[in-house]
């Protein structure tokens, strides 16, 4: 399950980075084998844990969907490695993913828009007595990029941690 993950990982990100859509006919038929593969492993408990970690997946990225912080493909992504996983693995997961999310969106903003030159001119005006109000500009805090690139390497984290648990 763990080979099947990483490889449904991989064609997400490919595409994500690619065309910054993580595609349904990716999603789909990975969770029906998922369910599949749980229903026939263990019994319809095993199929239950599954629709439960499918249910806690969904609603941890639900509501930033809903306000439009994220796509539709990033929720499902996440959806399906509860399924894939459990619910306990993609709470972990999502722990990892915040941080490595966050820091890939500082990393961003800081970098690619300009903020940090801004940050650094209105320190330096600063010192020399000047005053600068407008460091930032409204367009540089709505710089996006494909969050599936930071669920694929919170979820490669827990995979990690899962199979050598000495290094955390």
């Amino acid at each position: 399950m763990d080979l099947f993950l990483v490889f449904i990982l991989l064609i997400c990100v490919i595409t994500d980075v690619k065309s910054r859509k993580i595609y349904n006919k990716v999603i789909y038929p990975a969770l029906l084998m998922g369910f599949a593969y749980h229903l026939a492993t263990g019994g319809w408990d095993a199929l239950f844990h599954s629709f439960i970690g499918f249910l806690i997946g969904l609603g941890l990225l639900l509501i930033p969907y809903l306000m439009g912080g994220m796509g539709a493909g990033d929720v499902k992504l996440l959806a399906l490695i509860g399924a894939l996983k459990g619910g306990a693995f993609v709470f972990q997961s999502f722990l990892y993913i915040a941080v490595i999310g966050g820091i890939i969106a500082l990393g961003i903003v800081l970098f690619r828009s300009g903020v940090l030159k801004s940050m650094i001119y209105f320190f330096y005006s600063l010192l020399k007595g000047v005053r600068n109000t407008a460091i930032i500009s409204r367009g540089s805090l709505t710089a996006t990029y494909p969050y599936g690139v930071a669920i694929a390497a919170g979820t490669a984290l827990s995979l990690l941690f899962e199979r050598m648990p000495g290094l955390w």
